[in-house]
């Protein structure tokens, strides 16, 4: 039996210390928190979306970095595992919507209880308000951590869960990144990822609060496309978010920052062809003759995007169709095809939903989530450069890896 020390008691490092726990070491947990799961608590808008259902072949598609580092973890543990565990910890669970699994209750305590009968069942001891502030190391081997009172613990093993950088409140301010760096670990560029996304232009801003359904995003790097699907999304106050730019955030985020800017389109009617909205068009400007181009418009717009897009086309308000030109039409279509805007950089760490980046895959054994070059050493969880898009994703990714490093020991 081996001394387990693990450090972060979210959603990695309960899995790692009750898969530790399983397989008979004395496995201690330190959190630095006044309770364990703090991020977990406002997952899914406080349901916690704590897996998703789908198999492995799509839950790859859905991940972002190094998917295929990931490839031992998830087999080892994979969804159908983890929602078998809540369920035989004492939490009913049920799955909506493109395979998203959720507690019955609709309440995320009710996964953070199922994990703390997990560690009960193995006398995991936990530490609550217990701050590490390093890892301690001889002779390229991890033989324990100092505490932030000084207090040294020792063990045979540690494992890192102290998360990435994003909802800081939660206490996932970077911890395992700096120990990693000071002790030569790679660890590569962090970002905000599954985050809104600032906008140049004013006239986005002027439509806060106006969300879209069934439009198509296109994100174009010079001529370049970056991103392009289909789905919601959401202006704001300082640009735009919902699940299309979140996702493309994912995706954008490296070339974003290193470009300064990207070009953005709208495909406001994706369902019609160019053809088929100009036969549209004409038949709305056939029945309405007399009438102002404005209240066209309205037929084929949410109210609050009117004005902004008559403002875009400069055409007069007051101007009736009958004296609308074909050229004008055309570039009607053109907008509705192709609503411009210009994004201008990622939102902070603290409206991410996770982190791009972290400890770099190449220096951990992808089937223990050990160190390569410290013994004694594991990483598990967002602390790892792994990420993936929403829908419970992110959180398996912290299972998966989570209880890889503890069975590993």
């Amino acid at each position: 039996m081996s001394k387990v020390i693990v450090v972060g008691g979210g959603a990695a490092g309960m899995m790692a210390a009750y898969a530790a726990g399983m397989c008979g070491h004395e496995v201690t947990l330190l959190e630095k928190n006044e309770k364990l799961g703090k991020k977990i608590y406002i997952t899914g808008k406080g349901r916690c979306n704590f897996t998703n259902a789908c198999d492995e072949t799509d839950f790859f598609k859905n991940v972002v970095s190094n998917p295929k580092f990931l490839y031992s973890a998830l087999y080892t543990f994979n969804s159908d595992a983890m929602i078998g565990f809540i369920e035989m910890h004492g939490t009913e669970t049920k799955v909506e919507r493109g395979n998203r699994a959720f507690p019955v209750s609709d309440h995320a305590s009710d996964i953070t209880k199922a994990l703390k009968n997990g560690l009960d069942e193995y006398n995991v001891k936990i530490l609550l308000n217990t701050e590490v502030s390093n890892i301690i190391i001889e002779n390229d081997t991890a033989v324990g951590v100092s505490l932030k009172d000084k207090t040294q613990l020792r063990a045979d093993h540690v494992i890192v869960c102290t998360g990435g950088l994003s909802y800081q409140t939660t206490g996932s301010t970077g911890d395992g990144l700096r120990w990693a760096k000071k002790i030569g670990i790679g660890v590569t560029d962090t970002r905000p990822a599954l985050v809104p996304l600032n906008v140049k232009e004013d006239y986005v801003m002027s439509m806060q609060g106006l969300s879209l359904k069934n439009v198509n995003l296109s994100i174009y790097n010079g001529k370049k496309k970056l991103y392009d699907n289909f789905g919601e999304m959401l202006f704001t106050h300082f640009g735009v978010s919902g699940p299309l730019v979140l996702s493309a955030s994912s995706i954008i985020g490296k070339t974003l920052q290193s470009e300064g800017k990207l070009n953005a389109f709208i495909d406001l009617k994706p369902a019609l062809s160019v053809e088929e909205l100009d036969a549209r068009i004409l038949r709305d400007f056939n029945d309405n003759m007399n009438k102002h181009l404005s209240s066209v418009l309205r037929g084929l717009l949410p109210s609050s995007m009117v004005s902004v897009f008559i403002e875009l086309l400069d055409i007069d308000d007051n101007r009736q169709i009958n004296s609308i030109t074909k050229e004008e039409r055309a570039n009607i279509i053109k907008l509705l095809k192709n609503f411009p805007f210009t994004i201008t950089g990622l939102r902070e760490f603290k409206e991410a939903i996770v982190t791009q980046g972290g400890v770099c895959v190449k220096d951990i054994d992808p089937s223990t989530m050990k160190c390569k070059n410290i013994n004694g050493l594991s990483f598990a969880g967002e602390v790892l450069d792994l990420d993936a898009f929403t829908g419970g994703f992110n959180l398996q990714i912290a299972w998966s890896t989570g209880y890889l490093a503890g069975l590993s020991i």
